[in-house]
């Protein structure tokens, strides 16, 4: 039986939106070989030697630059942009990005410096050292390369996970300090910028978008915000072992703009550490006087986080994520969690419009006592006339969303048990990436449309 559209679209910006941000991203690249072919970089490739060398290292630096900046707008937390494409989607792309201006701007390097070494009749590594300390601003673009270089190789998942998520976020902050460090030499000394009055308007044009971008939304809105409802640490709650909740009041909350099943970065003002944003999922309906976030107990961070004082002042980015009522297709809903993954399906479990036997929540946990907010979820649903059901049990060696426990089960199968009308549902999901992926291949196998699975990765 087909399931009904609701009326909730009208929230969501508009496809030409999701468009013409796409559009302008790629237009931005095809500007900047434009810009390299304006200055002549083709008839250099054309005509051989030395020169040709040094040109396609200008046009590889210009793209690079490009990419980089890309990557600056992408994560700036935009509103309309993350609603248009939500996190995850721009997460994927700004690793995307940060590979390809990575190894462009290698190449930029080594194709610069053969270039002007076999220019000049110089040796390779003389060239290099006049290039670093001679010209102007390059000592600078080489602390930023270098930087930058650190940023990529701890970006690599093998690196990422012998690294805590506090060291790896503070790390990973030098990017932005790399980026300013490595594009400045190109506005007092590139070729294709200084050569090209348009040159210098667009690059000029670009930096100021992308660090009033940052400027604005990564740091004004969230100092605003802070400032505005002055949320302070009311208590905390031990949900489970290694699992606790934080209860926040504040000032005039019913204004602040937050939907069931969003997050913030958090950074929880206890002394050492505040520097170092969390995104946690808020775990209940928002209320006028009261937010409530749920963790899992695990890093120094969050053991911090689970000892700070009433009254502990909280600052916040946000809200992101499109985990919510807005991207809803169909009446009927499926959502499904795994381990603290839980905390926004039981915000949306209690917040989305639905009739009784019209929603379904299956929740996995590695043991009985694991399952977090278990007395809160068995609430709403006989209140709300919903099914939950808990899947406790370690999970099996191969690939599954399943415990082992239930390993004589197909994926699909098991979907097809909690929900049989499973395709004809809205499927919300959360849980660390292996589950994620074993989850979206069931889905896949039951034919559930891509549009209907609304899914925000519990991973970094």
């Amino acid at each position: 039986m087909a399931g009904k559209r609701i009326e909730a679209r009208h929230r969501e910006p508009a496809q030409w939106w999701a468009d013409a941000t796409g559009a302008l991203a790629m237009g931005s690249l095809v500007v900047a070989a434009a810009l390299w072919l304006h200055g002549a970089g083709l008839q250099a490739v054309l005509r051989g030697g030395p020169e040709a060398v040094t040109s396609v290292g200008r046009v590889t630096g210009l793209v690079a630059a490009d990419l980089l900046l890309l990557q600056v707008f992408l994560m700036a937390r935009l509103p309309w942009v993350e609603r248009c494409f939500g996190q995850d989607r721009l997460v994927r792309w700004h690793r995307g990005a940060g590979l390809w201006s990575f190894w462009l701007m290698v190449a930029h390097v080594g194709l610069i410096t053969v270039g002007y070494a076999g220019s000049g009749g110089t040796g390779v590594v003389w060239e290099g050292w006049t290039l670093a300390v001679g010209y102007p601003g390059m000592l600078l673009a080489v602390a930023g390369t270098a930087l930058l270089v650190a940023v990529v190789v701890l970006s690599v998942r093998k690196a990422r996970r012998r690294l805590r998520y506090e060291s790896w976020h503070l790390l990973h902050l030098y990017a932005y300090l790399g980026v300013g460090l490595a594009l400045p030499h190109q506005l007092w000394t590139g070729t294709d910028f200084i050569g090209s009055a348009a040159a210098r308007i667009y690059w000029w044009a670009v930096y100021g978008i992308c660090a009033g971008s940052v400027l604005v939304f990564r740091i004004g809105l969230p100092l605003w915000r802070s400032w505005r409802y002055r949320l302070r640490v009311h208590r905390v709650v031990w949900e489970a072992p290694e699992v606790f909740s934080v209860y926040l009041s504040g000032r005039d909350l019913r204004r602040l703009p937050v939907r069931a099943g969003q997050f913030f970065n958090w950074r929880f003002l206890t002394g050492t550490g505040w520097m170092r944003a969390h995104p946690y999922s808020l775990s209940a309906m928002p209320r006028n006087d009261e937010l409530r976030i749920t963790a899992r107990a695990a890093g120094d961070d969050a053991y911090r986080i689970a000892r700070a004082r009433p009254g502990t002042r909280v600052l916040i980015e946000g809200p992101y994520g499109r985990l919510t009522g807005t991207v809803r297709n169909r009446r009927r809903i499926l959502l499904l969690a795994a381990g603290i993954g839980i905390t926004p399906m039981r915000a949306l479990l209690e917040a989305l419009p639905y009739r009784a036997g019209e929603a379904a929540l299956a929740y996995r946990a590695n043991t009985f006592e694991d399952f977090a907010l278990r007395a809160e979820l068995d609430a709403i649903a006989r209140r709300r006339g919903a099914a939950v059901h808990y899947l406790d049990g370690p999970p099996p060696r191969h690939s599954s969303w399943l415990p082992v426990s239930l390993a004589y089960l197909s994926d699909r199968d098991m979907l097809h048990r909690i929900a049989p009308d499973v395709a004809c549902r809205d499927v919300y999901v959360c849980g660390p990436p292996p589950w994620m992926e074993a989850i979206r291949l069931a889905l896949a196998e039951a034919r559930v449309p891509a549009d209907q699975i609304h899914s925000e990765d519990f991973g970094w």
